[in-house]
């Protein structure tokens, strides 16, 4: 999921620097919306991985 949040940061500033003003903005709106999704998935991770009595991988 991090990976196509860095594909659309990409796609937003090569938009941005050629002049596409609406795509680099809507590239770079999806890219922060799977960026907060990835971020509430991944702590809710950690608290289950908390929950269950397991800590972090080494």
């Amino acid at each position: 999921m991090l990976g196509w949040t860095l594909i659309f940061l990409v796609i937003a500033i090569i938009a941005a620097v050629l002049g596409f003003t609406g795509i680099a903005g809507a590239a770079a709106e999806i890219a922060k919306i799977i960026f907060f999704i990835f971020l509430v998935l991944w702590i809710i991770s950690l608290i289950a991985g908390a929950l269950r009595g397991r800590g972090p991988r080494p």
